[in-house]
């Protein structure tokens, strides 16, 4: 597996071999709950200064829980609720940069301070989202934006 720690290319290269990693993955597997698992387990260790990782699924016109990597969280989210539901609803990445100053935001875990959720999306349809948080303000910036926008691509081919 990929180190991370070790590897001394860019942040974008970083991403590219995240991105290698989660198709090698993935390939000739079918099974949802399978690859969800592998690819939050795949960015916990990729990611650093992030405290939960992990996938909420749409099912009967709310998030629910999926597979993740952190403490217990919110199992129901509903659409335009909080940064998940927001960006679910709305269909688009949402980058924050501080968690206490967005309207509405769910606290799941009180250690969160920033956050990304990535839409997945099939056939146009947002099927889920991506959702990570981190406990420092502004973890995330615009490459990560496009290398976790990237994953989710390749993953919801998977799902």
């Amino acid at each position: 597996m990929f180190n991370v720690e070790t590897y001394k290319g860019t942040k974008g290269k970083k991403y590219e071999m995240l991105h290698k990693q989660l198709s090698a993955l993935l390939e000739g597997e079918t099974n949802q709950i399978a690859n969800l698992s592998n690819a939050s387990a795949l960015l916990n260790q990729f990611l650093d200064q992030t405290n939960w990782v992990g996938f909420y699924l749409m099912e009967d016109g709310e998030l629910v829980l999926g597979p993740f990597q952190g403490l217990p969280a919110c199992v129901r989210i509903p659409l335009g609720k909080g940064v998940c539901g927001t960006a679910a609803g709305e269909n688009r990445t949402l980058r924050v940069e501080d968690v206490h100053a967005f309207p509405g935001h769910i606290a799941c875990d009180a250690a969160s301070q920033s956050e990304i959720v990535v839409p997945l999306e099939k056939n146009g349809i947002v099927i889920g989202v991506l959702d990570i948080d981190s406990p420092i303000k502004k973890r995330f910036d615009e490459e990560d934006q496009k290398g976790l926008e990237r994953f989710a691509t390749i993953l919801s081919e998977y799902i």
